[in-house]
């Protein structure tokens, strides 16, 4: 395939006022001409031109939160209420077992933040074992399959960054033992940034920046992919999705799949009870019957702080980025121009200058362009929320050390605990201090490992030393 001219590229990029990328083509080899050859024939610049030059949507966001109620939710105390729970439980189990439900992982971020120089999903976090979050995450699919009598297919979103190394070492680990023709790896699509002026930047001479175009980019990977399509083939009504950084994430709930069918639902999102007016999670809220996102840096104070009669906060519910999508939705959704908008976010980014050197700014130089999958919940029918209670299913790895939350030893810690509570839910004594972890093959739940131990005349009654059950 010939590589376009230098005239050629010039048309496309001049109505847009973008012809400085060109700069360095007479330096550039054929690889590098053809790298960024590819780059402007694949961009939409029209369309950037367009986000650049439209101002953020300035929704008045006190007004909204005004008027706004928590949506149609089911709380703690439905899932305690025996009878409820059961028929819940009931229900998800039979979609399980009828093979109509799938897992989305979204694994494209990067562990650099946590010093770790390659896709966040290798990261090593079981507390004793120091599995992986993939090992984890796979390991949960795999049972919870078993369990049921059925297979739950995998389909796992990366980044360019991640792509490659993601497939190699999920290979290399014969995907932990889950069959490679129910595992799908697909790779989100990519924007470019621009400066204060709407310019693109150069990363190199001869390659144009670009970032992931955010976790809302799965809704067109996954229709590109063949993804969705493989879904449909299967039979799959259900996805189940999660993001890779939280091992906690109670992968292919049955309860939790059995009120999201119950209700009809198209999109369910799980929710934390906020344990302050202004943590840093996003606000489901319904707002003239559609269910809705404010994100905590956009509600103001004074709502914040709003309580009920009781003292309790009046917008509770706290996004932890677990959903359930009916196939359906996702398939109406993927067709539909517009379906989720593009969000700007102001970051450092470095650059080749008018000179060539590279420029590393200390403040914010680009804006980057991005989709949230959230916004899918205004348009889906008979959206509900579920709230779990953090202990039992968030805890994500963020930050490095010295931070106060979401390390890989608040991490850690939060496994261990979560599992020595099962353990002691069923009559097991757990000495203070010992390290405890239940590998997902063991038990998927409370529910499975309770069933476990009452079979098993031979498990001790009391664990005094750190134990990995496997």
């Amino acid at each position: 395939m010939t590589t376009p001219t230098k005239e050629n590229l010039t048309a496309l990029l001049e109505p847009f006022d973008q012809t400085h990328v060109l700069q360095f083509w007479d330096e550039l080899g054929a690889d590098q001409r053809a790298q960024l050859a590819s780059q402007i024939e694949g961009f939409d610049l029209e369309q950037l031109n367009k986000l650049y030059n439209s101002q953020d949507a300035q929704s008045h966001w006190g007004e909204l939160a005004a008027k706004s109620s928590v949506p149609p939710a089911i709380t703690l105390a439905d899932f305690a209420d025996e009878a409820s729970f059961e028929a819940a439980y009931k229900t998800g189990a039979q979609q399980i077992s009828a093979g109509k439900v799938a897992m989305i992982i979204v694994a494209g971020g990067q562990g650099s933040r946590l010093g770790f120089d390659h896709p966040k999903g290798m990261y090593p976090i079981g507390p004793i074992s120091s599995n992986s979050l993939f090992q984890i995450f796979i390991e949960k699919v795999i049972a919870r399959a078993k369990q049921f009598g059925s297979t739950i297919p995998l389909y796992v979103m990366t980044s360019p960054p991640t792509h490659e190394e993601t497939i190699e070492y999920l290979t290399k680990e014969n995907y932990f033992g889950m069959s490679p023709d129910d595992v799908m790896i697909f790779c989100q699509g990519v924007m470019p940034a621009v400066d204060g002026d709407g310019k693109l930047l150069l990363e190199e001479k001869g390659k144009i920046f670009v970032s992931p175009d955010g976790h809302g980019g799965a809704l067109l990977a996954l229709e590109k992919s063949g993804a969705l399509a493989d879904m449909k083939k299967r039979g799959v009504e259900h996805s189940f999705y999660g993001q890779i950084d939280n091992p906690l994430v109670q992968v292919c709930d049955p309860a939790l799949l059995g009120y999201h069918t119950q209700s009809g639902s198209e999109m369910t999102s799980q929710v934390v009870r906020k344990n302050d007016p202004f943590q840093k999670v996003g606000n489901v809220v319904t707002s003239d019957g559609k269910v809705q996102i404010i994100e905590y840096s956009d509600l103001p104070e004074e709502n914040a702080r709003e309580t009920n009669d009781d003292g309790s906060l009046r917008l509770w519910a706290g996004s932890i980025a677990v959903h359930i999508f009916k196939t359906d939705f996702f398939d109406r959704m993927s067709q539909t121009d517009g379906s989720l908008p593009f969000h700007r976010a102001h970051k450092k980014v470095a650059f080749v200058d008018a000179q060539g050197s590279i420029n590393k700014p200390e403040q914010n130089n680009a804006v980057k362009f991005e989709k949230f999958i959230f916004d899918l919940l205004p348009s889906a029918k008979n959206a509900i929320i579920c709230e779990v209670d953090p202990a039992d299913g968030f805890n994500a790895v963020k930050n490095a050390p010295p931070a106060d939350a979401e390390t890989p030893d608040h991490v850690r810690a939060a496994i261990s605990d979560l599992h020595s509570r099962w353990l002691t839910e069923c009559g097991i004594n757990v000495s203070d201090g010992t390290l405890v972890e239940i590998s997902p093959l063991f038990a998927p739940d409370s529910k499975v490992l309770k069933e476990k131990i009452d079979a098993d005349k031979n498990f001790p009654s009391k664990i005094t030393a750190d134990t990995y059950l496997q």
